[in-house]
């Protein structure tokens, strides 16, 4: 014996059950990138064929567009481009220098504050 849903016993209507969110592997998302950038398929087949929205397949594209044009807008011509682990270092690195240049600073005032005395 099924249970039903009291509305619906009633005659009344229910609201349309919500798709559950299907997620894309990165290399699904490559696909259809790729399908979409070689004209092979068109976006509605590509949603139909991976069971989402046709704005999760123009999402995806305009994505990979942006990532591809930040990654060219960074590399330099005869330069391997950097890591995100590089690019992190470095900014630690520059960090380092800049508080030691501050802690330069601060010890110069504070020696011209208080002069200098000796350990006696």
């Amino acid at each position: 014996m099924t249970k039903l849903n009291p509305s619906a016993a009633a005659g009344g209507s229910q609201p349309p059950a919500r798709r559950r969110r299907k997620k894309l592997a990165p290399s699904q998302k490559y696909e259809v990138f790729t399908s979409v950038l070689t004209s092979s398929a068109t976006q509605r087949e590509l949603a139909e064929k991976y069971g989402v929205d046709r704005t999760t397949i123009r999402s995806i594209c305009a994505t990979a567009k942006q990532g591809a044009l930040d990654a060219l807008a960074a590399a330099v011509p005869g330069r391997r481009g950097k890591t995100g682990q590089e690019i992190e270092l470095q900014d630690a690195r520059a960090e380092i220098e800049r508080l030691k240049a501050t802690i330069c600073e601060q010890a110069v005032s504070l020696h011209l504050e208080k002069g200098k005395d000796g350990w006696d």
